[in-house]
């Protein structure tokens, strides 16, 4: 059987490429993304009661993730990226299905211009990502106290320290009236290193890296255990 789904909203993201993106939604809380709802989805009813709910689930395409052929086994980051294990046992976008689930905070429904909108927070989506459902969540029965986590029992270890140059903490001071989160979503997203697994967070050669976020550009170098953020373009 084969099936046609079309997406009922658009993600506008403050991660404008894969690299920088939490692996996971919910671990940087200052992640904002509103949902752009497409016609004849935008309709205020089909939200009515939405509001009560403090999170939902939103089902997306990892429309960046998509191979004409899928492999049975994948390398997860939090293995380091040397240990295979199958694709069903992990939450990696190259699936034979791309489809993606991430619960969100929603922080409120809007209309702005004709336009309907959802913005969220605690996102972990790349701009311009396709959702092809909502649906509330429910915390008696989504959340599972008791429930084993394999491979990833935990969050992901938090020991890198953020540091800013004095230029790239003015720019940021310099942009709190527009995007007064700036400052902490940078910190947020860089203290999980989002640096490919083969890097070493306890390497002591100092490398320089790129990260885009909104419309700015990032450059960041990561030392023993302390990133600096050198500027902000």
């Amino acid at each position: 059987m084969n099936f046609t789904f079309n997406p009922i909203g658009i993600i506008h993201s403050c991660f404008k490429e894969k690299f920088g993106i939490p692996r996971q939604a919910g671990l940087i809380s200052q992640a904002g993304a509103a949902l752009e709802m497409l016609p004849p989805y935008d309709r205020e009813e089909a939200f009515r009661g939405i509001e009560d709910f403090s999170h939902i689930w939103i089902f997306f395409l990892f429309h960046k993730c998509i191979r004409e052929k899928w492999k049975p086994t994948v390398r997860p980051p939090r293995l380091g990226g040397n240990k295979r294990i199958g694709i069903f046992a992990t939450r990696s976008g190259f699936r034979p299905n791309p489809i993606g689930l991430s619960a969100v905070k929603l922080e409120a429904v809007r209309k702005t211009k004709g336009r309907l909108y959802l913005d969220l927070k605690g996102i972990d989506f790349l701009d311009q990502t396709p959702v092809l459902d909502i649906k509330p969540y429910l915390k008696y029965s989504d959340c599972i106290p008791q429930a084993q986590s394999g491979f990833a029992p935990e969050a992901p270890d938090i020991s890198l320290k953020v540091i800013f140059t004095k230029k790239a903490s003015d720019f940021c001071s310099a942009q709190e009236s527009r995007i007064p989160e700036l400052k902490d979503l940078i910190i947020q997203m860089l203290k999980y290193d989002p640096r490919p697994a083969y890097y070493s967070s306890k390497s002591n050669k100092k490398e320089e890296f790129g990260t885009r976020i909104y419309d700015f550009d990032i450059k960041w170098r990561c030392e023993d255990n302390m990133i600096e953020i050198i500027e902000i373009i």
